[in-house]
């Protein structure tokens, strides 16, 4: 089975550029209203954010025009290792500053950015 991208190139770089500077500011306001430590849940929706960013980013890089299950478990696991990667920071940057590590918040977080990507996938891809 094959799917198809639904925009060219220019206009998926024109919508990764606005979720770039969407997501920077958001994160501005969170760390100057200290969103982050005050709303339990708001980590939440910026790791799906994140993701979806990702995903994107995995379908430009790729440059897609036809979509299959390879191209698919191409970007599933670029985002992956990216949030990952990111999750590990994390840990790094909680252990120096000695904030508590939390198992359940990781695997959260690594799941909003895998979700997030694969709505990206379904969100720009259409079935032949």
């Amino acid at each position: 089975m094959s799917y198809n991208l639904i925009m060219n190139k220019e206009k998926l770089l024109k919508r990764m550029t606005f979720m770039v500077f969407f997501i920077f500011i958001v994160n501005f306001l969170a760390m100057k209203f200290y969103w982050y430590s005050s709303l339990w849940w708001f980590d939440m929706p910026m790791h799906f954010l994140g993701g979806f960013f990702l995903g994107m980013l995995g379908i430009y890089i790729l440059s897609l025009k036809d979509f299959n299950f390879y191209e698919f478990l191409k970007i599933f696991l670029f985002v992956l290792v990216v949030g990952i990667g990111w999750e590990f920071f994390e840990i790094l940057v909680n252990q120096i500053s000695h904030n508590p590590f939390y198992l359940l918040d990781t695997i959260s977080d690594i799941f909003f950015d895998v979700s997030g990507g694969l709505s990206a996938i379904l969100y720009l891809c259409q079935k032949n």
